[in-house]
């Protein structure tokens, strides 16, 4: 299964999320900057998804602040076939429901710490 790539801007900040083949991507004249995925930082299980298989979905959750200056600004999941993703604001609960799919990845993006990611079980 081919993964999220997220490009970012390093001059406007603008993000671009490619579901597909890799691109090339440019903005502000400059080559768009790909975004890795965290897996290893002191706040870790703040920015994790985490997942709970009930029945035939999966409930999403991640354990994270939602404030104004500090939150996840949303949530994807990348099927084999089908993706799903949430938009979040502050004072919202990072919590998604999908339906189970082994082997689907779940992204998380915080909006001062970027991208975080996990595979499903």
């Amino acid at each position: 299964m081919k993964e999220l790539k997220l490009y970012t801007c390093k001059h406007c900040g603008c993000t671009v999320k490619l579901l597909t083949e890799e691109n090339h991507l440019m903005c502000c004249g400059e080559a768009m900057q790909e975004v890795i995925p965290n897996s290893v930082e002191a706040s870790f299980e703040k920015h994790m998804p985490v997942y709970q298989r009930v029945g035939d979905n999966m409930e999403i959750t991640v354990p994270h602040v939602m404030e104004d200056a500090h939150y996840i600004e949303w949530i994807l999941v990348k099927g084999e076939r089908e993706n799903h993703e949430v938009l979040l604001s502050p004072g919202e609960e990072a919590k998604f429901v999908v339906p189970y799919e082994k082997g689907a990845l779940i992204y998380s993006y915080c909006n001062l710490h970027g991208l975080w990611k996990v595979e499903v079980e």
